[in-house]
């Protein structure tokens, strides 16, 4: 590309306020979708639509000059076993990309870690299949459910993550977890100031999986 078409291109960026991201080549006219399949902390239990972390992602992606779209497909108390069946009914018409953030529930119930694994991966296979990229939001497992369990548990997301090399973000909760202004009252669920927290810390991953996106479909 000759020197002073470049030149054009970048005084056109600067003027319409339009940012470029190394290795995240996301035009304007482009509008990716990622859907997030998790339970009651991503899908918002006790806030506003707004407020929910799929609404809070859009808005900061957007904000930094990312056209994407961010649906929300939360159920609140869903398992890992909830997840996988109803995933295909999720995906619709195969969005860009996957956030996954499912395990809380079967923490919270003591369910067998080695069967969320097989739910999870099973959904991963499925995703890997369908060339949808994905990004694995780990969980922590309450420390009311023993060193042994809680070990074996939050295990079973890096087993997953090396696997299906998927983008592996360790901690949904990371920075708000036991952090009583950042929860509601019941100690579990983010409060609107609690998901934004979650966002900023989340958004480094979630830009590595549009690079995976744009890759994908033959633009990065």
């Amino acid at each position: 590309m000759d020197m002073w078409l470049r030149r054009i291109i970048a005084t056109v960026l600067l003027c319409t306020g339009l940012t470029v991201i190394p290795g995240v080549a996301l035009k304007a006219a482009e509008d990716l979708s990622l859907v997030v399949v998790g339970d009651s902390l991503s899908a918002g239990y006790g806030l506003p639509a707004e407020d929910a972390f799929p609404a809070k992602l859009q808005a900061a992606l957007r904000d930094k000059g990312h056209n994407v779209r961010v649906e929300n497909a939360g159920v609140s108390g869903d398992t890992t076993a909830g997840g996988r069946a109803r995933l295909g009914w999720a995906l619709g018409d195969n969005p860009g990309g996957v956030i996954l953030e499912l395990g809380a529930n079967d923490a919270l119930r003591g369910l067998d870690p080695e069967s969320a694994y097989e739910n999870l991966a099973a959904m991963l296979k499925l995703l890997n299949d369908k060339n949808i990229p994905t990004l694995l939001a780990g969980m922590k497992a309450p420390p009311n459910m023993g060193e042994d369990y809680a070990r074996e548990f939050e295990a079973m997301y890096r087993r997953l993550a090396d696997v299906f090399d998927v983008v592996f973000y360790p901690f949904f909760l990371d920075g708000v977890a036991g952090t009583p202004s950042l929860n509601q009252d019941d100690g579990i669920h983010p409060t609107p100031e609690g998901v934004d927290v979650i966002v900023e810390r989340i958004m480094p991953k979630v830009e590595v999986l549009l690079e995976r996106i744009l890759h994908a479909k033959g633009r990065g």
